[in-house]
């Protein structure tokens, strides 16, 4: 199911990349311009592998290692490949990761950056790296508190 939408000049198919890619600002615009009632339509219908593979670039990582992430296993992968499409709880856990790369593009100032950072073990969260400890929805708001308070300059 094709979703298109008009968002201030620019035609958006689903999700219109949630989180804020490479492929430049039309991508944010027309993310930030989705609402929540969208957003969940999106992800019960299940957002496409194209949304996989970008977010794969984002963080630069292999794709098996994106999946384990997102709890999706090898052969699991490969008939999504086949499909061109995640299912609805694969979708949400794409989300929460595209979520938590663009807060830290936001707060870091740079895409470099929060790639590293994501990747790298974060003494706030017990040595584990970010990506990591975001792997269930409790942790990755701890994850966002942290963003939150480098971004207001709080020890942490």
């Amino acid at each position: 199911m094709k979703n298109k939408k008009a968002v201030e000049g620019f035609e958006v198919e689903e999700p219109a990349a949630i989180y804020g890619e490479k492929r430049g600002a039309k991508a944010r615009e027309a993310r930030e311009a989705m609402d929540a009632g969208e957003t969940v339509e999106c992800i019960r219908a299940g957002l496409p592998m194209v949304e996989f593979e970008a977010l794969q670039d984002l963080l630069g990582l292999g794709a098996e290692e994106l999946a384990g992430h997102l709890a999706i296993s090898r052969s699991t992968l490969i008939r999504r490949r086949k499909s061109r499409r995640l299912d609805a709880q694969e979708s949400d856990r794409l989300l929460r990761y595209a979520r938590l790369y663009a807060r830290a593009e936001a707060v870091l100032g740079e895409a470099g950056a929060a790639r590293n950072w994501l990747k790298q073990p974060a003494r706030a969260l017990g040595y584990v790296p970010p990506l990591e400890f975001a792997e269930t929805e409790a942790g990755a708001r701890e994850v966002e508190n942290l963003l939150g308070r480098i971004e207001h300059g709080v020890f942490s």
